[in-house]
C-alpha cells in the first residue's frame, strides 16, 4: 500500500484489497475509489495523512510513503517538536524553573530599552509572551496589558522578526493603543486606522509599498469582516511580518460568529499572535476554544473530542475535571495577573447616600409600585414567557422612577403594559415634570460637585439612561459647572476626523488638569471598556445602577488602574432613594462583586453571575414583590 501526495491530492495505491470497514473509514475521510486506488482532495492534507497513518498502524495495514509524503510528515513532526519545546518552556517559566539564555536577554532588554519601565507583574507577563511567542494575556482590567504587548513588539521588531503591529478590537481601544505606544516606546507611532467610513476608500491602504507601511494598524471587528479579502492579501504579501493582536478578545468567543470566523481565518498569516481579555470565560468554558484556535491554528490544542467532552462535563457541572483538562492542554500558553498582584491601594466604597424622594417623584414611584402589585395578581393566569416579559418591564419602570420621572414616557421593548393609563393626574405630572420639580438626586449632585470643585477634584458621574445623562448635563451647565457627556451616540473616532466632538477629544480634555472640565457624565455601556481615566480622576458617583454586573465592574476599573492608583485613593459614591429598588440593585451588585473578586484570583473559573439584565430582572421582581399585597 503506497500513500502518495500530488498537488494537494492524497492517493492510496492498492496492492491488496481493503476490508469493508476500512473502506468505509476512507470514505468517511473523503476518499473516493479511482483507477489508481483511492483519492482525496484536501486543503489540509497533513491532518488526513496523520489520521491515515495512525489508522493503518492500528489496523496492521502494511504501507509505505512517497517522498513528498515523507517530507510533509517530517515537516509536521518538526513543527510539533518545536511546539512541544515552546509548551514546556511556558510551563517551566510559570512554575519558576526556566533558566534559558533568552530569558536573561529579554529581561535585560526590558530594563534598558523601553522608555517606560514596566511593573514587576508586567515584566512577568511580557517575558511569558516573548518565550511562548503566541500567548493569551488574561490579566485583570487595569493591569497594563497594552504596555506588555508593546514591549514585546519592540524586541521582536529589533530582532527583525516583525515589522508591524496589527490590532483588532472595539473602537474604544484605538486611542489607548496610540497613547500607550508613545508612553511605552518613546515615539509617536506611524499608524493607520482601518475602521469606519467607506470600505472602498480603505482598499488602497492595504496595497501601499512595503517600505511605507506603518508600525501600527488599528481596525474594528466589524471592519475586519468587511475587509477580509483585502486584509488577507495584505498579510500574505512578501515583506509584511505581522504581530496580530486581538484586544478585548472575549468578543470572538462565539464559535459560530462572523467576527470569530474572520479572525480565525487570518491567524495563519501572522508571524506572532496574542489575545487580550480580562474575562476569558465570561459564561462558559467553551469561550476559550476560539482564543486558542486563533493562537495556534496548526496545533489543534483543544481537540474536537476534548471540546465535546468539556461541553458534556459542563452540563454535568464537573468543573474540576474540566480544569484539569484545560491545564494540560493550554495551561502553559496563557498568563494571568490577578488583582491582588497589582499593588493598588484598596478602593474606598462610601456608604450609599440615602435620600428622600421629592414630592412628585415619590408619588409616581408609589403609584407604579402599587399598580405592579395589583396587576401581578393575574400573572398565574398568563403564559410563562409573557410573565417574564411583564416582570422585566415592571422592574425597568421602577428603575426609571428612581432615575428620572420623564423616562416613564419611554417605550420598553417587548413590554406593552400601561401602569398609569387610568390616572390623568399622574400622566400630567410626568409630562410636565421638568416644570414642577427637580429630582432630589439631582439637587444633591449639584452640591456634591460644587464641593468637589472647591477641592479641585475631577469626577465621573455614571447613569444608565440617556435622558437622565442629558438632564444631568443640562442642569450642571445651567449652574455654571463645565461638564461633557459620553454615551452610546457620541461619535467614535474613525478614519477621518469628524467636526463633532469624539469620545477621544472629550477624554483628552477631561484628562487635562488645566482644562476646567471637572465633570464627565457617562453611561457604562459606552464608556466602561478600554478607557482609562485614573491619572486625573479618582472619584466616581453612581447616579443610578443596573443589574448588569459586568458593566458595573468595568466602570469601577476606569479610575482604579496601574499607573496612578498605587499611591492615590480611589473613591466611589452612590446616590439612592430610601425604600426603593435602589437598595435591591446595590445589594445584588455587592453580592456578585464579592463572588467575582474570589473567582478572578483563579485561572479556570466561569464568571457567569447573571451579569446581564433579563433573568436578573425576574429574580429581582420575585425578591421585591413576593410578600407584597395590594
Amino acid at each position: 500500500m503506497l500513500v502518495a501526495l500530488k498537488n494537494g491530492v492524497i492517493i492510496i495505491r492498492q496492492d491488496h484489497k481493503l476490508r469493508s470497514h476500512q473502506e468505509s473509514q476512507l470514505r468517511f475521510w473523503g476518499f473516493k475509489k479511482s483507477k489508481e486506488g483511492y483519492r482525496a482532495i484536501s486543503t489540509e492534507p497533513e491532518t488526513i495523512l496523520f489520521k491515515l497513518i495512525n489508522y493503518f498502524r492500528n489496523q496492521q495495514v502494511c504501507y509505505s510513503l512517497s517522498k513528498d509524503c515523507q517530507k510533509l510528515i517530517d515537516k509536521i513532526k518538526d513543527k510539533k517538536d518545536s511546539f512541544e519545546i515552546i509548551r514546556r518552556r511556558g510551563e517551566r517559566y510559570k512554575d519558576g524553573t526556566y533558566q534559558g539564555e533568552n530569558l536573561l536577554e529579554f529581561i535585560n532588554f526590558l530594563q534598558k530599552a523601553p522608555v517606560r519601565a514596566l511593573k514587576d507583574h508586567q515584566i512577568k507577563a511580557a517575558t511569558h509572551l516573548y518565550l511562548v511567542q503566541n500567548s493569551a494575556n488574561f490579566s485583570v482590567p487595569g493591569s497594563g496589558k497594552t504596555a506588555v504587548i508593546l514591549s514585546v513588539y519592540e524586541k521582536l521588531k529589533r530582532e527583525g522578526k516583525i515589522n508591524t503591529l496589527f490590532v483588532v478590537g472595539p473602537l474604544s481601544c484605538f486611542q489607548p493603543w496610540r497613547e500607550e505606544f508613545k508612553m511605552t516606546l518613546g515615539r509617536e507611532p506611524k499608524y493607520q486606522i482601518l475602521a469606519g467610513g467607506d470600505p472602498n476608500k480603505r482598499k488602497s491602504v492595504y496595497f501601499e509599498e512595503i517600505k511605507k507601511i506603518p508600525e501600527l494598524y488599528l481596525t474594528s471587528f466589524q471592519s475586519l469582516v468587511q475587509d477580509y479579502d483585502y486584509v488577507t492579501t495584505f498579510m500574505r504579501r512578501n515583506g509584511v511580518e505581522i504581530f496580530l493582536v486581538i484586544d478585548e478578545a472575549h468578543y470572538i468567543k462565539r464559535v459560530d460568529g462572523n467576527w470569530a470566523r474572520t479572525v480565525l481565518g487570518l491567524s495563519k498569516y501572522a508571524k506572532f499572535r496574542c489575545v487580550l481579555t480580562g474575562t476569558p470565560m465570561p459564561r462558559s468554558y467553551t469561550d476559550l476554544f476560539n482564543l486558542f484556535d486563533f493562537l495556534w491554528p496548526d496545533n489543534n490544542l483543544i481537540e474536537t473530542r476534548t471540546k465535546i467532552k468539556i461541553k458534556q462535563l459542563e452540563e454535568r457541572k464537573k468543573n474540576e475535571e474540566i480544569k484539569n483538562m484545560l491545564k494540560t492542554s493550554i495551561g502553559s500558553l496563557f498568563y494571568r495577573v490577578r488583582k491582588s498582584e497589582l499593588g493598588l491601594r484598596a478602593p474606598i466604597f462610601h456608604k450609599p447616600i440615602i435620600l428622600q424622594m421629592n414630592q412628585y417623584e415619590k408619588r409616581l414611584y408609589d403609584a407604579i409600585e402599587n399598580r405592579i402589585i395589583e396587576v401581578s395578581r393575574e400573572d398565574y393566569l398568563r403564559n410563562r414567557n409573557l410573565v417574564k416579559k411583564l416582570r422585566r418591564g415592571r422592574i425597568m419602570r421602577l428603575r426609571q422612577c428612581i432615575s428620572y420621572a420623564k423616562l416613564l414616557l419611554t417605550a420598553i421593548e417587548d413590554y406593552k403594559e400601561d401602569l398609569i393609563e387610568d390616572d390623568s393626574d399622574l400622566i400630567k405630572i410626568i409630562q410636565e415634570y421638568d416644570e414642577i420639580e427637580i429630582p432630589a438626586k439631582l439637587e444633591y449632585l449639584l452640591s456634591f460637585i460644587q464641593e468637589m470643585q472647591k477641592k479641585k477634584q475631577k469626577i465621573i458621574i455614571w447613569s444608565n439612561f440617556i435622558k437622565t445623562l442629558k438632564l444631568i448635563v443640562q442642569t450642571l451647565l445651567q449652574n455654571n459647572i463645565y461638564c461633557k457627556l459620553i454615551y452610546g451616540k457620541t461619535p467614535t473616532e474613525q478614519g477621518s476626523i469628524s467636526e463633532e466632538e469624539t469620545r477621544v477629544k472629550i477624554r483628552r480634555e477631561f484628562m487635562d488638569p488645566t482644562s476646567g472640565l471637572d465633570a464627565l457624565v457617562a453611561n457604562p455601556a459606552a464608556c466602561a471598556e478600554s478607557i482609562s481615566l485614573h491619572k486625573s480622576c479618582h472619584s466616581a458617583l453612581y447616579y443610578d445602577l443596573s443589574y448588569n454586573c459586568a458593566q458595573y465592574l468595568q466602570s469601577l476599573d476606569r479610575i482604579h488602574r496601574v499607573g496612578g492608583s498605587e499611591t492615590v485613593d480611589t473613591h466611589y459614591y452612590f446616590l439612592q432613594y430610601k425604600d426603593t429598588i435602589d437598595q435591591d440593585i446595590m445589594q445584588n451588585l455587592d453580592d456578585k462583586t464579592k463572588k467575582m473578586n474570589n473567582l478572578i484570583e483563579e485561572d479556570y473559573n466561569i464568571y457567569s453571575l447573571d451579569m446581564v439584565e433579563g433573568s436578573e430582572d425576574e429574580q429581582a421582581f420575585t425578591r421585591l414583590f413576593k410578600d407584597k399585597k395590594p
